[in-house]
């Protein structure tokens, strides 16, 4: 995934998380103040009114285990109404309680009520007058349990206090795209994304359909095993699990036309395909980052070539108001770094974004030629719609509101102890990237990640 090192050094607390669902709750925040919460409260918001005048209807959709996308579609089957007049502001992890605002076009609170699908909830807030994007989130709120931690209580309260005094040194926490960025059981996500880049369609289909992940149910396994030796779509079709339901989308078409693998990668909703390149621009991100911070490049201090970025007062990243730090405004930028309104940030590769210049330049360059990449390839002609410009993303996000809640006997494995804890990121931040940091875990799949 491109995420080759850590940014603190102290020991970790060790241990396992979502050990349970509920261990793992995720409240979206809006640039309002707005709170999606998990247990039904009365909703403040700025953005919803009773003026049915204006055609979204704005909602909190609570999802128990679910993929965002798969619960999206299930709502709006239950509406009969396409994924399409659904919008959300993010993504939330799908091992999670997470609880999260959508807008629905043309829809009644009555409609909303009569939904009813097993671990969702959806809940009616008021009319907005435009549908929600990325532009009206300001982050998410997060409460975690990390079970299963065989050390002492107070061992584990030392190593967290510790470690959020590196972090705070650091200026934040390392932005890294996460494990669910690129699918946690099977991460294949930015490898079907870098042969789309690449023009091998086949490629991308195959390891989408028939690349096995070891942690991956056995039954999904065989099945991708099946199709690697055969080639066989139909076989694979009548084979596949049902709950390979994005699969089995792309090899109905398969069945009927056995070379047509881009009319079957047309076949899933845009966002998952979308997700392929963006996974692997990711990838490339975070290799980059890591290579910054092997190469002991401050997160907290630009240097002559560096991009960076001007800060809203929300904390928020302006990626449009970037600058090239150059030797005549090197102390001017890192004195913006330390007052807060600027950040160092780096590319996300596209046909269009630059790579760095100095030192950091020749970090990219170098991972670039590995990957055998021109940016000029994020020109993705046979599907347009997934060409992709690139941009900025800062290097580090700040940590809000960290609060250990307590540590505790852990009651799954009384032999152990269990360390609640809670925090904020800004959208786009992930938090399995604080908890890698304060685990320190030697296997990301058996603790949980």
């Amino acid at each position: 995934m491109g995420i080759e090192v850590y940014s603190t050094h102290s020991l970790g607390i060790g241990g396992v998380i979502r050990q349970n669902v509920e261990d793992f709750i995720v409240e979206e925040v809006l640039v309002d103040g707005s709170k999606a919460t998990v247990a039904e409260s009365v909703e403040s918001t700025a953005l919803g009114s009773n003026n049915i005048k204006n055609r979204y209807l704005l909602c909190v959709l609570v999802k128990r285990s679910w993929d965002t996308l798969a619960a999206v579609k299930a709502v709006a089957d239950q509406l009969a109404i396409s994924m399409g007049r659904i919008d959300i502001a993010g993504l939330k992890d799908a091992k999670a309680v997470a609880a999260m605002h959508i807008t629905i076009e043309g829809v009644s609170p009555e409609m909303v009520q009569k939904v009813k699908v097993k671990d969702l909830e959806l809940r009616s807030v008021g009319y907005v007058r435009n549908k929600l994007s990325a532009y009206y989130l300001l982050g998410n709120a997060f409460r975690i349990s990390i079970g299963s931690i065989s050390n002492s209580k107070q061992t584990v309260s030392k190593r967290i206090t510790r470690i959020l005094e590196e972090l705070e040194l650091v200026g934040g926490v390392p932005n890294f795209f996460g494990h669910q960025r690129f699918g946690t059981t099977r991460s294949v996500t930015h490898l079907v994304g870098k042969a789309i880049v690449k023009g091998d369609f086949r490629k991308a289909a195959m390891l989408f359909l028939a690349k096995p992940g070891l942690h991956e149910h056995s039954a999904s396994r065989q099945a991708r095993k099946e199709l690697q030796k055969t080639q066989d779509f139909r076989q694979a079709l009548q084979s596949f699990p049902k709950q390979l339901r994005y699969e089995r989308l792309m090899l109905k078409r398969l069945a009927e036309e056995p070379d047509d693998y881009v009319g079957a990668f047309k076949r899933l909703p845009m966002k998952l395909q979308e997700l392929f390149v963006q996974a692997y621009q990711s990838y490339l991100f975070n290799k980059f980052l890591s290579r910054r911070i092997a190469n002991e490049l401050k997160l907290n201090r630009a240097e002559v070539g560096d991009y960076v970025v001007r800060v809203q007062r929300s904390g928020l990243p302006m990626i449009a108001m970037q600058k090239t730090v150059t030797a005549a405004t090197l102390a001017e930028i890192n004195n913006a770094i330390v007052a807060g309104k600027m950040r160092v940030a780096l590319p996300l590769t596209g046909f269009r974004q630059k790579i760095s210049g100095g030192t950091q330049g020749e970090i990219e360059k170098q991972i670039l030629a590995d990957e055998r990449l021109n940016p000029e390839s994020f020109k993705i002609n046979a599907m347009p719609m997934l060409t992709t410009r690139g941009e900025l993303r800062t290097a580090i996000t700040p940590l809000n509101d960290f609060s250990l809640n307590g540590v505790f006997r852990d009651l799954t494995n009384p032999s152990r102890n269990k360390a609640n804890i809670g925090f904020t990121l800004h959208r786009g931040s992930y938090a399995t990237i604080v908890l890698r940091e304060l685990m320190k875990t030697r296997n990301p799949i058996v603790a949980g990640f």
